[in-house]
């Protein structure tokens, strides 16, 4: 039997799972970090508690499996996308906390891009909007207010690098500087047509080149693990960032095929194949992958906060324990008794791009309970999908057949349900939730010939429960125009002219 692991570094946690060449989980383990808030709208981590949490939970599930580092055929690496670490190249020390693809302190500078006339130069060359969530314009932050960071970064002495660079580099004590096309694409800095780092585009963010990553394709046997870590001498042979491996994962290899993942945030993508297609509705154009010299695009549309909203309710309202007590406590309730959470907590991201938005509830009375609070909340995640589906259905031209599903929230029946009702259309969960690890393991058993295509992997899904919508049109219409104005109640909430008192 050949295993794979997979790697999957999150917003919240590291995980490792080890799959079988049938693309079944064998062991899993998982551990959550500290989330940083510097101030309102800063997010951060401890690049070094990343690392630390990361080999922690591979030799755990390694233990669990009772599978020798020898057996393991591949490794493949997953990773939040966006998030910006910066460190030393002699001592591998970061120069500071990462920032965390949520963090909004650069809302100012993107601003100032957008009214210089950029927004149409920036999209054409990296398929993205000027929006804080990419790595860019932290790059320049970290730059520009780390003591001596600029000066340091123009003497070549200090390295840049998504999550995946992170700990590629870790994995290989500090040898290997290398990032894949799909965390690139995410950088505000990378020509996805080109598919190389873009000089003007270095130029306009004041970026020196040599801080940048190596881009190698998403599927290739870049080394082996050569530290100290259980899986010394397993070669790795995948990259890709989150949501292009859930949509792997999800088998979504042809053009038309859609996922959403329910994360920390939401992210919906389609394959678009070897067309990159512009978006007229405010979403992406990205890479979706690279095999050899193939490359597959997609559209996507992000949602900053969708599970961590469910967080929130536990860490900071204290409504609930645990996350999985939210689908209880909403059941309390018959309907959302009128009340509206829009979960703006950094910002609203596709299709609205408002980095000065904001969280708010909305209907509240004396007779509000937790309950409808909760339930606001999920449904919440849900409307926010939909706006997203309505806009990748006008740029496709197309209605989507049925909605494929994975991450920790598409657990939630009640939500799943909801989502089926408000877009209309089926919701298909697969028996697999942890598509976006099983992406990174698929293109690293690729690499190493544990797979030998993507009709074989593709063959591997299979569905674990379809939700039909049940609720009428015209309850759905209703309810999602009351959505829209309680999204317009959170616009521009934070900017110095915003609202106050």
């Amino acid at each position: 039997m050949a295993y794979v692991m997979a790697l999957d570094q999150g917003t919240t946690s590291s995980r490792a799972i080890l799959f079988d060449q049938d693309g079944v989980p064998v062991a899993t383990a998982q551990r959550e970090f500290t989330q940083v808030f510097p101030k309102p709208g800063w997010v951060e981590h401890d690049p070094e508690e990343i690392w630390s949490t990361q080999a922690a939970v591979a030799t755990e599930a390694l233990g669990r499996a009772r599978v020798r580092a020898a057996d393991v055929t591949a490794v493949g690496i997953t990773n939040q996308r966006e998030t910006v670490v910066v460190w030393d190249r002699a001592t591998g020390q970061p120069v500071c906390n990462a920032i965390v693809w949520q963090d909004r302190r650069t809302a100012d500078h993107c601003d100032r891009l957008r009214a210089d006339g950029l927004t149409e130069t920036f999209r054409g060359k990296t398929g993205l909007v000027i929006d804080p969530y990419f790595s860019g314009t932290k790059l320049a932050w970290v730059l520009d207010n780390i003591d001596g960071a600029r000066k340091r970064a123009e003497r070549g002495e200090l390295a840049f690098g998504t999550i995946d660079s992170w700990l590629v580099y870790k994995l290989t004590n500090g040898d290997l500087h290398i990032t894949d096309v799909t965390n690139a694409s995410r950088t505000l800095l990378f020509n996805i047509h080109t598919c190389a780092w873009d000089d003007a585009l270095l130029d306009v963010l004041n970026i020196p080149r040599s801080l940048l990553p190596e881009v190698r394709s998403s599927c290739e046997r870049y080394a082996e693990v050569s530290n100290s870590l259980v899986l010394t001498g397993c070669p790795i042979g995948g990259i890709v960032g989150d949501q292009q491996a859930a949509t792997l994962g999800q088998a979504c290899v042809h053009p038309g095929d859609a996922k959403n993942t329910y994360g920390t945030g939401c992210f919906l993508v389609m394959n678009t194949g070897d067309n990159a297609k512009a978006s007229n509705n405010q979403l992406l154009t990205t890479i979706a992958w690279q095999r050899g010299a193939r490359v597959d695009y997609a559209l996507e549309g992000s949602v900053f906060v969708a599970g961590a909203v469910v967080q929130w309710l536990r860490d900071g309202l204290g409504i609930i324990r645990n996350s999985a007590d939210v689908e209880k406590l909403a059941a309390t309730v018959e309907d959302n008794g009128g009340v509206y959470l829009v979960p703006a907590l950094t910002g609203l991201g596709a299709p609205h791009w408002d980095a000065h938005a904001r969280g708010v509830i909305v209907g509240l009375t004396r007779g509000t309970t937790a309950g409808h609070i909760a339930r606001a909340a999920l449904e919440g995640i849900a409307y926010q999908v939909a706006d997203l589906v309505a806009a990748m259905q006008m740029d496709a031209g197309a209605t989507l057949t049925e909605l494929r599903v994975d991450g920790g929230a598409a657990a939630n029946d009640a939500l799943m349900q909801f989502q089926a009702d408000i877009l209309q259309v089926p919701v298909v969960r697969p028996t697999v939730l942890e598509t976006t690890a099983l992406g990174a393991a698929y293109l690293g058993g690729l690499a190493t010939g544990v797979w030998s295509s993507v009709e074989e992997i593709s063959a591997q899904w299979r569905a674990e429960r379809r939700f039909e919508p049940t609720m009428a049109a015209s309850q759905v219409n209703a309810l999602r125009e009351r959505w829209q104005e309680a999204v317009g109640r959170c616009r521009g909430w934070d900017k110095p002219t915003g609202p106050v008192g």
